[in-house]
């Protein structure tokens, strides 16, 4: 299993879940997030960063809400059981495996 980010510009970083069977919030906020943000700053230092998440524990958690307040990274909320909204299913996922398959 891996965790992927993309922009509206493409693709920004891929993390394996080496020997975790799960994410944590603690995995999410010490392996991904910092990575990411260092990534968009590189592209646009002076940008605000809008961040939409799907509504899993290590992503609603405590710690990760503290960590994106400190960063200074917006949070779009995901509605709860809303298909509907969600824009990943339908144009990043699709565009994820197609690189896959290449």
């Amino acid at each position: 299993m891996v965790a992927t980010f993309v922009s509206k510009a493409g693709h920004i970083a891929t993390f394996p879940l080496n020997e975790q069977i799960t994410v944590t919030a603690d995995w999410y906020t010490t392996i991904c997030l910092p990575k990411v943000i260092t990534e968009l700053r590189k592209i646009n230092p002076e940008r605000r960063f809008i961040l939409h998440q799907d509504n899993a524990s290590s992503h609603t958690a405590q710690k990760t809400r503290q960590y994106l307040s400190e960063e200074n990274v917006e949070l779009l909320d995901h509605s709860p059981y809303s298909p509907d909204l969600s824009p990943n299913d339908f144009f990043t996922f699709p565009k994820i495996k197609n690189r896959l398959l290449e």
